[in-house]
């Protein structure tokens, strides 16, 4: 049965990373000892090596240990091996080229669809959805693919942010971004705010958090839905 938190971020502002989650993770990942990390995304360009350190100390707060899936010989018998999976943050068009050139992305396909517990944030929540093409991130690299993971039958847009009447700038409103992806794509995406994410549990797909999404349907205007909705007409 599938087990997933796809998160629209890692950290809220004025808070440690992962610490608005740690409770639900210490459910999520309740039967890890150790969770396969994805640094692949590498936010501002860190390491591997730096990204994965950073990224386990809120695992050590709730008794979890972390290991980069750049440290083994063997990408995919460490993901059918893993007890855990998480993906991390950063830039989504690098962490899809890699797991391209890597050839790993069925294989962690296969490895939530048989039950393996899975955490993404941003990047790691983008690649869930059927495409990666509402990414906020800028194409510094050029993926074989914009195609994903498909373990949600929709796409998301993590850091959703909503139009501020009071600034001056004029540039294009996230929602206007958006409109414009379905002038050529009918799938549904989902907005989550900072602080939401989809939990998955099966066939069952709920909101989570405390903030609305925003829900874009091909031909529809957009509207808000509230926390703890059942997201299961999106497919």
């Amino acid at each position: 049965m599938k087990s997933m938190i796809i998160a629209s971020t890692s950290t809220l502002h004025g808070s440690g990373p992962l610490e608005y989650l740690l409770d639900e993770l210490k459910i999520h990942f309740k039967s890890a000892n150790e969770i396969l990390f994805i640094p692949y995304a590498r936010p501002g360009g860190i390491s591997h090596d730096e990204y994965t350190a950073k990224v386990a100390e809120p695992f050590k707060l709730i008794g979890k240990t972390l290991r980069g899936l750049h440290t083994f010989n063997n990408p995919k018998k460490a993901i059918k091996d893993a007890q855990g999976i998480f993906t991390g943050g950063g830039n989504t068009f690098v962490l899809v080229h890699k797991l391209y050139k890597n050839d790993i992305l069925t294989i962690i396909k296969e490895a939530v669809n048989e039950g393996t517990p899975y955490l993404g944030t941003s990047a790691g929540s983008n690649i869930c959805g059927l495409t990666m093409n509402t990414t906020n991130d800028m194409p510094i690299v050029y993926p074989p693919s914009f195609k994903t993971l498909g373990l949600v039958p929709f796409n998301i847009n993590p850091h959703y942010l909503d139009p501020n009447p009071n600034s001056t700038h004029m540039g294009e409103t996230r929602e206007t971004r958006i409109k414009e992806f379905q002038v050529f794509n009918t799938q549904p995406v989902i907005g989550l705010r900072e602080g939401s994410w989809v939990e998955v549990r099966g066939e069952r797909l709920t909101l989570k958090g405390s903030l609305d999404a925003r829900i874009f349907e091909y031909g529809k205007v957009p509207y808000e839905i509230s926390t703890d909705s059942d997201l299961g007409f999106l497919k």
